[in-house]
Parts: structure tokens; C-alpha cells; sequence
């Protein structure tokens, strides 16, 4: 059963930063692709960023050149670093692997406020 397991959410100020790490516990190239999304109460999930096992990225358009996702391979790992934050990107943060299906792990909360 393939696992994954975020770590790095929390509380900033308006234009801080925070780093999102996702840990699996099977190889990142076994994924089609790994990504994050978010959610906020009573919206449905959205897409934050991907990255496939080739590098190639995609972002949503709310967070394009904020937020950056990355891979590290040797460690089978994940990351999202968000710059610039704003209110509105505060959500519950979820890592996603997928591969024939969707895997998730149990997600970090970030809050940006003043």
C-alpha cells in the first residue's frame, strides 16, 4: 500500500513563505505523476501544482510563479515552496501520487493571516 505523508504546513503573514514536503513510501518514478492540491471548507479540491517524472511541470493559474513543486528521486520526496503567500491560498494542503489510481495523504494545514 503505497503512503504518503505531508509535513511543512503552518501559519504565516501575508507575503511569507512556507516549504511542503511529501514523503512516499514507494518510488516517485513508479508515479504517472505526483502533485498537491488544496481544499477550504465546502469547495471541492483543487489542483495547487504537478510535476511528472520527467520534470515537466504545471501549475493553476492562481499560483503561477508564487509556488514552486519539485522532486527529489534519491529520496522519493516531494515539494512545494510557496512564496509570496496570501490569504486566500489558506487551505488544507494535500499530496497526491497517482499511478493507475489517486493516492493522498492525510494533509497539512497552511493559514495566511495577519
Amino acid at each position: 500500500q503505497v503512503q504518503l505523508v505531508e509535513s511543512g504546513g503552518g501559519s504565516v503573514q501575508p507575503g511569507g513563505s512556507l516549504r511542503l514536503s511529501c514523503a512516499t513510501s514507494g518510488r516517485i518514478l513508479s508515479f504517472r505523476s505526483m502533485g498537491w492540491y488544496r481544499q477550504v471548507p465546502g469547495k471541492q479540491r483543487e489542483l495547487v501544482a504537478v510535476i511528472a517524472p520527467n520534470g515537466i511541470t504545471q501549475y493553476s493559474d492562481s499560483v503561477k510563479g508564487r509556488f514552486t513543486i519539485s522532486q527529489n528521486k534519491a529520496r522519493n520526496a516531494v515539494y512545494l515552496q510557496m512564496d509570496s503567500l496570501k490569504p486566500e491560498d489558506t487551505a488544507v494542503y494535500y499530496c497526491n501520487g497517482r499511478i493507475q489510481s489517486d493516492f493522498w495523504g492525510q494533509g497539512t494545514q497552511v493559514t495566511v493571516s495577519s
